[in-house]
């Protein structure tokens, strides 16, 4: 038989947990948010008639609590259930913040709980699809030993990949999360606005850059980042290089700063992939420097 398993927080991420982990037989006692109505409202989605507004009301009997509030709330929402007595002995105690290291539910462990954190990545759209959002993706978990077990099987439950963290290193996971995919976009933003400068309509800006972007990601899945690496750093080309710069610097110079960033972590990439030599890479250097 499955655990059973409450769930603090009613917004799409721990609407998500309620209903699909309902569906693979685990056993909700309840579901809690200090909104009644966003509570009911999950409660309809997941379909129970358990809801309430007051925490420790639906996680005192349960094996395992999700608390899916905004990070700001956690530790504090922890804390309140905690000094109710809210968490029984041995529960399993997880937030599901990317950022957050699961020390903060330090008060769950005065009730002898677990604690530990499980998050998904993946961005949550819609609390209402019938299409499982973990199917498939990395979980990642940190924390207790127990709790990472428990953490364990409910992500193969899901569907999903299970991949453990440092505990001491989440915020570094956060960063490089938040690169991949934050970051990225902030990246196809400069090549469109370079690409649109070169006359190129930005309703067409995606659609020409696409097969190339998904070119590259093909290319790191299968031969890793230096050796998929091309262009004219990866090349040594520096006459290249240095005409980009001066054609950024007049038409487009609020771009230029980024530009040469990222063209000085570039070269450590070529080099590690051995396509240039030290003394090119010292060049390339120099006039990504130069003012």
């Amino acid at each position: 038989m499955k655990p059973s398993f409450a769930v603090v927080g009613c917004g799409k991420v721990g609407t998500a947990l309620g209903k699909f982990l309902t569906r693979k037989g685990y056993r909700l006692t309840g579901l809690s948010c200090k909104n009644r109505s966003s509570a009911q409202k999950a409660a309809e989605i997941i379909g129970t008639n358990h809801f309430s507004t007051v925490a420790w009301e639906i996680t005192k009997n349960s094996e395992i609590v999700f608390i899916t509030t905004p990070d700001s709330a956690i530790q504090e929402t922890c804390f309140n259930i905690a000094q109710n007595n809210g968490f029984s002995q041995n529960t399993v105690v997880l937030h599901c913040s990317g950022a957050l290291p699961s020390t903060i539910l330090s008060p769950a462990k005065t009730c002898g709980a677990f604690t530990g954190s499980m998050h998904p990545l993946q961005s949550f759209a819609d609390s209402k699809t019938d299409y499982n959002p973990f199917a498939g993706i990395v979980v990642s978990v940190e924390g207790d030993d127990n709790a990472v077990n428990t953490a364990r099987e409910i992500v193969k439950d899901l569907g999903a990949d299970f991949a453990k963290i440092k505990t001491e290193s989440k915020i570094l996971y956060h960063a490089a999360a938040v690169t991949a995919s934050n970051y990225l976009v902030t990246l196809l933003d400069l090549a469109f606005k370079l690409i649109e400068e070169a006359g190129i309509a930005g309703k067409d800006a995606f659609k020409i850059l696409k097969p190339l972007v998904e070119g590259t990601l093909d290319n790191i899945e299968k031969v890793g980042i230096p050796t998929a690496l091309t262009g004219p750093i990866a090349r040594g080309d520096i006459e290249t290089v240095t005409r980009h710069l001066d054609e950024i610097g007049r038409k487009k110079p609020e771009l230029l700063s980024l530009y040469r960033t990222l063209g000085l972590h570039t070269i450590d990439i070529a080099l590690s992939g051995k396509t240039i030599s030290e003394s090119t890479a010292e060049n390339l250097k120099k006039i990504l420097l130069k003012n």
